[in-house]
């Protein structure tokens, strides 16, 4: 007899049967007169129940990874099994999230929503409109486009802004590479000043950081002000505060601003808030969403973007500081897959049991056990489970981890909701009632640019140095000159590798890191080094997986995963 096949992601989330969102706050003890209902299943949730004294009471924990293949490791499933674990055995979890972007939902992903029996629910909603957030920061960020370029035109309100210095660029949620470098403003003079311009993704845009980072309104509103959008002919700094911007960019974002209540597969409370990516961005939900749910549950399971080289040492070192939070434990999420790739593996091979690969590609794991410790932090290393592990390759890592005095726990959160978690949850409570994990950053902000750079890069890449561009010189220059050496930085590097080179896998030695030019995020509150050919603007892929998508009479959704 034919074994059965696995239901899709999309088919477990629309057979699972959804409580009332007024029902989910009624365990939070969310008064329901608080919420913003967006239909049934969906909710906002205002400022006001943020509660200080219970967030510095209650346990974070931080889920992140190994590097990862192209397709992921299974953060999000991990993050989201782990809460429904944490439930199982008696303690009172929150998910929190980012949202997707629409650009890997329709590109390599098929959604990012957790997978299998991890998933928070609505799943369609989530992956696709949400309840908006994304468009008004997309329209916040281009009504400031919108401003300079008719400032640029105006003959009575003109700020003499140079159009060679601006770098503020539109947004779109889309991978679309035909608009990363463009030309605006042909057709004569009523349709403006040419120069050129261009897009990034909506993940990448400054709004979103800044959305990330806030955490009032009034705050929101300064951080906006502080937007850098390039200088004078007179060499004099514009920000958007200059061109009364940030008032009506705030007024875009009222409702944005305010996190997500939605729920798991088990009836678990999920806050889904904020989606900037990691390897351009910060690559975490907004702090309002992490003190929301540590204001709500006494653990908070919440998730950083790609390998813990990138969105964790962000959460770490930007948001945690930023935001004065405080991780009590760490769960670092590992595939065999994944292990296999970094030890030679062709992506035809990563389903192949091969312990040798397996061995050989443990450095990558290795490495990022030795930097999460470097933050104080002793992780308990998630084996995501798929069904070609073989039993060889786990108690391999079992053991190679328990040399480093880590834990490494089967997690099947994919295959069994909850109830394959428990383990796992159990040892996120062991770790975090033990008291010895005390948090601590990398870098004093305190330090110059290079100096954080350097740490970064030789601390957590592993590298023997750095190397800077003639033009990421001239930019260093610009940054000392606005007085910005005091912000940290937010590395934008590729996710395949440890270095600025994704063909080098596994823990790489002997390589310099390239920082390409500088973007300076100063309403978000720190400088961006691009290291290598990273782009802001993603393209599709060759087979986009919108292709396999459809949409009934019915309005039944197939194709999302």
């Amino acid at each position: 007899m034919a074994k059965a096949k696995f239901p899709s992601d999309i088919d477990i989330a629309q057979k699972n049967t959804m409580v009332h969102i007024t029902e989910m706050a009624s365990r939070l003890n969310i008064d329901h007169d608080d919420l913003e209902l967006y239909g049934k299943y969906k909710a906002k949730l205002p400022l006001s129940i943020l509660d200080e004294k219970k967030i510095a009471k209650n346990n974070l924990v931080l889920v992140t990874a190994l590097t990862p293949t192209p397709a992921g490791e299974g953060k999000t499933t991990t993050s989201i099994g782990l809460t429904e674990g944490l439930n199982k055995i008696g303690k009172q979890a929150t998910v929190v999230l980012r949202e997707p972007s629409l650009g890997p939902v329709f590109g390599i992903k098929g959604g990012a929503a957790g997978g299998g029996y991890a998933q928070v629910v609505p799943m369609e909603d989530i992956n696709l409109h949400f309840t908006g957030d994304f468009s008004a920061v997309e329209k916040a960020n281009n009504l400031l486009s919108a401003l300079i370029d008719n400032n640029i035109q105006s003959k009575t309100r003109n700020l003499r802004i140079d159009p060679r210095t601006i770098v503020w660029k539109r947004v779109m949620d889309m991978n679309d590479r035909s608009l990363r470098q463009i030309t605006i403003g042909l057709g004569g003079t009523a349709n403006g000043i040419p120069r050129e311009d261009g897009f990034n993704i909506t993940p990448a845009s400054e709004v979103m950081a800044i959305l990330c980072m806030a955490e009032s309104f009034e705050g929101l509103k300064k951080k906006l002000g502080n937007i850098f959008v390039g200088y004078t002919f007179d060499k004099k700094a514009i920000y958007a505060r200059d061109l009364k911007a940030e008032n009506a960019m705030a007024i875009l974002l009222k409702d944005a601003i305010k996190p997500n209540l939605v729920q798991t597969l088990e009836e678990n409370p999920a806050i889904i808030h904020g989606g900037p990516f990691a390897n351009i961005a910060q690559g975490t939900n907004t702090i309002i969403a992490t003190k929301m749910g540590l204001s709500l549950s006494n653990y908070v399971i919440t998730e950083a973007g790609f390998g813990a080289d990138l969105g964790a040492e962000k959460f770490l070192d930007i948001k945690c500081v930023s935001g004065g939070l405080k991780p009590k434990a760490l769960v670092l999420v590992a595939t065999i897959r994944a292990l296999r790739h970094h030890g030679g593996a062709k992506k035809e091979e990563y389903n192949d049991p091969n312990i040798d690969r397996v061995s050989k590609g443990f450095a990558n794991l290795e490495k990022h056990i030795e930097n999460c410790k470097k933050f104080g932090l002793n992780p308990v290393v998630a084996i995501n489970a798929f069904p070609t592990d073989s039993p060889e390759e786990v108690e391999l890592i079992q053991k190679r981890c328990a040399k480093m005095g880590v834990q490494a726990i089967v997690a099947e959160g994919f295959a069994k909701g909850g109830d394959g978690m428990t383990n796992l949850a159990e040892a996120v409570v062991k770790e975090v009632e033990s008291g010895k994990n005390n948090f601590q950053p990398l870098y004093n902000w305190n330090l110059t640019i290079k100096e954080k750079i350097e740490r970064i890069a030789k601390e957590i890449y592993g590298a023997d140095g750095v190397e800077y561009s003639k033009k990421a010189n001239t930019d260093l220059k610009k940054i000392d000159a606005l007085g910005l050496q005091g912000l940290p930085v937010c590395m934008a590097k590729t996710q395949k590798s440890f270095s600025d080179n994704d063909k080098l896998l596994a823990r790489p030695t002997g390589f310099t890191v390239n920082v390409r030019e500088f973007e300076i995020a100063t309403g978000a509150g720190f400088v961006i080094p691009i290291l290598g050919n990273m782009m802001r603007m993603p393209g599709l892929p060759a087979t986009p997986a919108s292709e396999g998508m459809d949409i009934d009479d019915n309005g039944k959704i197939s194709g999302l995963s």
